[in-house]
């Protein structure tokens, strides 16, 4: 595959390059004849993001062989080609991109002013498909906005912020609200609530009263991008649990973002993909919904021939057994004791494999893997 950038699209594929590091640590290339793809997911599954940059982004763009090829690299390394965007808009004139499967590298070379050329060669490992599957149409609330509209509103909150909660109020108003996990808590912590009109969006069409908790970090890194791309951001979600998807249409960029969201204990609609989110709702059992493609599935495997790929979805999870007073009081001593500052455990974990942690009780089912650990940057 060969592709070459020119101009300000040099600087707007750094700028989705920035984007995408705020996901997960592996960049996956897939160049079609859709146009090349960019992809990313993060360690717990929860977080996907894709940028399908159009034949007609490029100056140049040719497809190679074998196809269909794909590739991965670290993001790391990506991203170090790109680290100084200001640099890119002013001396950057050319970014050629070329990959090749013989060698196992990936090349990208950028012509700079008075004839400088920098070359990088990037080490890269092929792999399968990395996919999210969901369908924006099965929503049930859509909202579109420009990207300034939404930057402006979520500078408010503190960049620690780990969660935000977007609802639907009376008269067509949008609100967005810090989350606090702990009612209780929710007395000492300072809550952070605005509202939007219906006139700032360009389209409002949501479920009275409908909310959804979802990650702050990614949504910014997204907003970032469709600001300076002069873009305006299309929001779908349908129920708490279901995934919410962000989108960004342009001629020539296609973008999508999809984030797990939070179950709602008090609500009454459940989802099986949602719930393994969720420590203290029941999972389903055996049998999982015939519409399971409308969640999201990201996942990177290796099916064979004739043999169906297998759930990665909990199917039960074992009532915890009945504890000994003894050890009872054992671990209220050890809890009495705890360091303070300590991180709660959190209500949702990845919408993929779904971990569930339940807070100060028994953890996974014994047929659960444990994929990635808990971090604090991944939600």
């Amino acid at each position: 595959m060969k592709g070459v950038v020119t101009g300000s699209n040099v600087k707007v594929l750094g700028r989705a390059v920035h984007s995408l590091s705020r996901i997960g640590d592996e960049l996956y290339l897939e160049p079609t004849d859709s146009g090349l793809s960019l992809r990313s997911v993060n360690s717990s599954r929860s977080a996907f993001a894709s940028f399908l940059f159009a034949p007609l982004f490029f100056q140049l763009y040719q497809l190679g062989e074998p196809q269909p090829f794909r590739c991965k690299v670290l993001m790391k390394s990506f991203l170090g080609v790109f680290r100084s965007l200001p640099s890119l808009e002013k001396t950057v004139g050319k970014c050629l991109i070329l990959l090749k499967p013989s060698a196992n590298r990936l090349v990208l070379q950028l012509h700079c002013k008075y004839g400088v050329t920098k070359t990088h060669n990037l080490a890269f490992q092929e792999c399968e498909q990395l996919q999210a599957v969901f369908d924006i149409q099965r929503c049930a609330s859509s909202l579109c906005a420009p990207a300034r509209v939404l930057a402006e509103a979520v500078v408010h909150f503190p960049q620690t912020l780990a969660e935000v909660t977007l609802g639907a109020g009376p008269g067509g108003k949008i609100s967005l609200r810090n989350y606090v996990e702990d009612e209780m808590e929710a007395k000492k912590t300072m809550v952070t609530e605005l509202w939007l009109a219906e006139d700032e969006f360009q389209r409002v069409a949501v479920t009275p009263g409908s909310s959804i908790t979802f990650c702050l970090k990614e949504f910014r890194g997204l907003l970032t991008f469709a600001e300076a791309s002069n873009l305006p951001l299309t929001i779908h979600y349908d129920v708490p649990g279901r995934p919410v998807v962000f989108t960004l249409d342009d001629a020539v960029l296609e973008v999508h973002l999809v984030l797990a969201t939070l179950l709602d204990p008090k609500s009454d609609s459940q989802c099986p993909m949602a719930n393994g989110g969720v420590s203290h709702l029941p999972l389903p059992s055996d049998d999982l919904t015939d519409d399971i493609e409308s969640y999201m599935v990201a996942m990177e495997t290796e099916e064979e021939p004739g043999v169906p790929p297998s759930p990665t979805f909990p199917l039960n999870t074992p009532c915890p057994a009945q504890s000994d007073p003894e050890e009872e009081e054992e671990e209220e001593e050890e809890e009495e004791g705890a360091v303070p500052g300590t991180p709660p455990h959190k209500k949702f974990r990845s919408l993929f494999f779904g971990s569930v942690l339940t807070p100060g009780g028994p953890s996974l089912a014994p047929t659960q893997e444990v994929l990635a650990e808990d971090s604090d940057n991944d939600c």
